[in-house]
């Protein structure tokens, strides 16, 4: 697999790359260190940089991933931005050295990169390997078949092995199908422990230590703990209660430090209602903790809580306001097709934002009106609830709470503004650093979401944003993350979000 253990960065030293050991089987059963990788437009729209990400093997671009990256470089995407990196990328590489383009450029890490022309599909003669290819995939002027026929041609031509990369799960499928190594593109890959399970770890202690704990608010536990930095864990002991603790390292364990209810003035008073809502609150609260990424299954909570922690610490004037956002799935698509203004563009993507909201800053109700009244009665009052201008859209109005699109986001320089994304999950690792890198001094991020629901084609549960954010920080004094599992929306959302 390509994996970021195994594979050097793209700003390491030579030196360093060189020292590192690519150890596999060839196709001819000797050992060889060295690989050909033939690289899929989807890989290089992912990750324009993954070129310089394979060590001292061999990567080969076929020419028929130009012309499909130059259908995306005038996009004014994400998608188009990394088109464009890579055609810039290309450019330096060969430096407008026609031979190097054809027997390969070196790159940093002592292996090569060329453009491959197909020879397979333009030889006069028909041989043994392109006969049989014909039958199967008939249609040669798909450019998934091509780009497999020059896997074929490079297999052919090289002892060493040779391997497709691909983020497309059906090209994958179609190579092995007719004998081709295909492997996933996992340089920003998480490992499937941080995705798999949720749940926060537990520990056991005396009974003595627990009381002890409870009273000094801090206890500190000798050994190696293999804890991170931020990390919440829960300490049980015989006949206790869990109790929820954050590690502030060297053994030391700090209890939760939350207020009685979240304050709003203007609304509803919230509470944290299960352990793991407790600890979601104890980051969200701590504004030396200016980044906070939260695992959730739908009805968790974890949009709620955010929303009523960002009003909260704007009342108590830790933060000037708040800004709300999501991604726009597909991600980088502009909002022109949607009539009306930013606002009005991107409320149907920040419903569930908007919902948190009208939970917490709901409409006051008239003097005299009850909760069961007559249809007309009812009708009449949802006529009148219309008209009014709800408490969270005067916010808007006042620029307190500020929605973004993240699509605009770059370039920009947010601070002294508590920043909730809302289904980080559909970010690319490149997108999320983006939003990552816009926060100023005096900000803090909030980035929730579940890894297990994703719509955005060029990542999944181990890809994305929100799970690569986490890898990437976690451990520093500055990031902290949470899980939630259990559901608090209802009965019948929790049974569906756990048998369905």
């Amino acid at each position: 697999m390509v994996n970021p253990e195994q594979q050097p960065g793209l700003f390491e030293e030579p030196a360093k790359q060189s020292r590192r050991n690519h150890l596999s089987e060839s196709t001819n059963g000797s050992h060889s260190r060295i690989k050909n990788y033939v690289l899929d437009t989807n890989v290089l729209l992912h990750d324009p940089h993954s070129v310089y990400r394979f060590g001292d093997n061999h990567v080969w671009i076929p020419v028929d991933v130009l012309s499909e990256l130059d259908r995306f470089k005038n996009e004014q995407t994400e998608r188009g931005a990394n088109a464009r990196t890579v055609h810039r990328f290309l450019n330096r590489c060969f430096n407008q050295n026609s031979k190097l383009v054809i027997k390969g450029a070196k790159t940093p890490g002592g292996g090569t990169i060329r453009v491959a022309v197909n020879e397979f599909l333009t030889a006069t003669k028909v041989t043994k390997e392109l006969g049989r290819f014909q039958q199967i995939f008939r249609d040669l002027e798909n450019v998934d078949n091509r780009i497999l026929a020059l896997c074929i041609y490079v297999k052919s031509q090289s002892t060493d092995r040779t391997i497709l990369v691909t983020k497309d799960l059906n090209m994958q499928l179609k190579a092995l199908a007719i004998g081709l190594d295909a492997q996933d593109y996992e340089s920003d890959k998480v490992e499937i422990a941080d995705v798999e399970g949720y749940e926060h770890r537990s520990l056991e202690i005396d009974g003595h230590l627990l009381q002890r704990f409870s009273s000094s608010r801090e206890l500190v536990l000798p050994g190696n703990l293999n804890l991170h930095l931020n990390e919440y864990v829960f300490f049980s002991a015989e006949n206790s209660k869990l109790m929820p603790a954050r590690y502030a390292g060297d053994g030391k364990f700090r209890r939760l430090n939350l207020p009685s209810a979240l304050l709003n003035p203007t609304g509803v008073h919230l509470k944290p209602l299960n352990l793991g809502q407790q600890c979601l609150l104890d980051a969200l609260l701590d504004p030396d903790i200016p980044l906070v990424t939260c695992y959730g299954q739908a009805g968790t909570g974890k949009t709620l809580l955010a929303v009523a922690a960002g009003l909260h610490l704007f009342w108590s004037r830790i933060y000037f306001g708040m800004t709300v956002s999501r991604p726009v799935v597909a991600m980088g698509d502009t909002l022109g097709f949607l009539p009306g203004t930013l606002d009005e563009k991107m409320k149907p993507w920040l419903q569930s934002i908007y919902d948190a909201f009208e939970l917490l800053l709901p409409i006051a109700q008239t003097p005299g009106t009850t909760k069961r009244q007559k249809p007309a009665q009812m009708i009449d009052a949802a006529q009148s609830k219309s008209d009014c201008v709800k408490p969270y859209e005067q916010l808007i109005e006042q620029g307190i709470v500020e929605i973004e699109a993240l699509c605009y986001i770059r370039g920009r320089s947010i601070p002294n503004r508590y920043f909730v994304l809302d289904e980080a999950q559909q970010l690319t690792p490149l997108e999320a650093k983006t939003v990552v890198t816009r926060m100023s001094k005096g900000s803090k991020l909030v980035m929730v979401g579940d890894p297990a629901q994703i719509d955005n084609p060029y990542v999944d549960s181990r890809s994305n944003g929100l799970v690569y954010t986490r890898n990437r920080l976690k451990g520093q004094s500055i990031t902290a993350h949470v899980c939630l599992t259990k559901g608090e929306r209802s009965e019948l959302a929790e049974a569906g979000a756990s048998l369905m």
